[in-house]
């Protein structure tokens, strides 16, 4: 199995040890990348190696977790983070989700709580999926300006507005509600993935989030 790669930004030198030794234990992952500032995080990137993902600390001086994520977003980073804090503060979990965390975790989470959230944001793009689902529609913020090079045709937005249904449908169910193959559902959800760089279809709802594409978006 290919080995996965961390990095680690986290103020306390005794977490950043304790969480290397603990991932080491774990399975096959090992950090190859440390800092104890978003500061000096930022100002290194692009890094070499780059690790797959990052646990980021929420909690730092001088630049916190989210301050941290939307300098990665306004730089256009494709980065994995992993959100890790010790306060569960629903502002904080919403912002991190915004601004392009792939997961959240408590800091008094189990052993098996962070090798199942890294396993899943490396294998599937997110952790807490239907958690994230939920936060994202029931967040009030004002969507960003649909970009101009953004074109959906009838057929693609009836299709974005099922994959962001409530009743979290199976391509399946949207394939009958079109009266269409599931091949072309999956056709519809290929196009838009490739034309948008989007990987899931965890993407597809924060991707009609962010610009209010869609109902319950819109």
């Amino acid at each position: 199995m290919e080995q996965i790669t961390i990095g680690i930004i986290d103020d306390h030198a005794i977490v950043r040890h304790g969480l290397k030794e603990l991932l080491h234990k774990l399975g096959n992952y090992k950090v190859i990348q440390e800092f104890d500032n978003g500061e000096d995080f930022l100002a290194a990137l692009p890094l070499e190696p780059a690790p797959q993902m990052y646990i980021l600390d929420y909690s730092m001086p001088h630049m916190n977790g989210i301050e941290v994520l939307k300098a990665l977003e306004a730089r256009e980073e494709e980065i994995k983070v992993l959100l890790l804090t010790q306060h569960f503060d629903e502002q904080i979990i919403n912002e991190a989700y915004h601004h392009g965390a792939r997961g959240f975790l408590h800091k008094n989470c189990t052993a098996h709580d962070l090798k199942f959230a890294i396993d899943n944001i490396i294998k599937i793009g997110y952790n807490n999926v239907s958690e994230i689902l939920k936060r994202i529609r029931n967040y009030e913020m004002t969507g960003e300006k649909k970009p101009t090079d953004i074109v959906l045709s009838e057929r693609e937005m009836h299709f974005l507005t099922l994959v962001c249904d409530e009743r979290e449908l199976t391509y399946e169910q949207m394939a009958d509600s079109m009266n269409l193959s599931v091949k072309s559902i999956e056709a519809y959800r290929a196009t838009l993935f490739e034309r948008y760089g989007i990987k899931s279809k965890v993407g597809l709802v924060l991707f009609s989030f962010k610009y209010r594409l869609t109902e319950p978006f819109i």
